[in-house]
C-alpha cells in the first residue's frame, strides 16, 4: 500500500505523487481510492486502493533495475519490424501501457534506431516522446538526477551505438 505523500508509476501515463486516500462511494459500496497526480500532465487520476495491483500501480525501480534498463538501451541488437506503422503503433502502445520499465525501454531503443534508419511516422514520432519521456522521468527520480542529465545520459548511449 501506498503512503500520501509517495511517487508512483502508473502505466502509459507515468510517474505520479499520492496527492491523498480518499473514500468515495459507488453503487452503494464505499472504497478507497487514491488520488494520484501525473507529475508530467498534471493530470489527477484515481485508483481503487484494491485494485492498484491490477491496474499496474508500482512503485518506482530501484538503482539495481536502473541498470538493466540501460543495458536495455546500451543492447545494439534491434530487429527490424518491416510491418505497418500502424501495427507496430499498436503494439509499442501495448508495450508501454504494460506498465514494465523494460518494455518502455525496448519501444524507445527500437524506434530511435528506426529513427536512424529511416523517418518515423507522426505517430511513432509521437510513440517516441512518449518513451523517452516516461524513461527519463523514473530514471531521474531512482538515480535522484535532473531529467536533462537523464536525457543527456540517455543520447550519448544512442549517439554511440549508432556511431560505430
Amino acid at each position: 500500500m501506498f503512503q500520501v505523500g509517495e511517487v508512483a508509476v502508473y502505466p502509459g501515463h507515468g510517474v505520479g505523487k499520492i496527492e491523498s486516500i480518499e473514500e468515495k462511494e459507488f453503487s452503494g459500496m464505499r472504497q478507497s481510492f487514491y488520488i494520484i497526480r501525473i507529475m508530467d500532465t498534471d493530470m489527477t487520476i484515481m485508483i481503487p486502493v484494491d485494485g492498484a495491483n491490477t491496474a499496474g500501480l508500482r512503485g518506482v525501480i530501484d538503482s539495481c533495475e536502473v541498470t538493466k534498463v540501460l543495458d536495455i538501451l546500451k543492447d545494439k541488437n534491434v530487429v527490424h519490424d518491416n510491418a505497418p506503422w500502424n501495427r507496430r503503433y499498436k503494439e509499442y502502445m501495448e508495450r508501454i501501457k504494460s506498465g514494465s520499465i523494460f518494455e518502455v525501454a525496448m519501444v524507445l531503443k527500437e524506434l530511435y534506431s528506426l529513427r536512424v534508419w529511416k523517418e518515423l511516422s507522426f505517430g511513432e514520432k509521437k510513440m517516441f516522446e512518449i518513451a523517452r519521456n516516461l524513461i527519463k522521468k523514473e530514471l531521474s527520480i531512482a538515480l535522484k538526477k535532473e531529467e536533462e542529465e537523464i536525457e543527456e545520459e540517455i543520447e550519448r548511449i544512442f549517439l554511440k551505438n549508432y556511431k560505430e
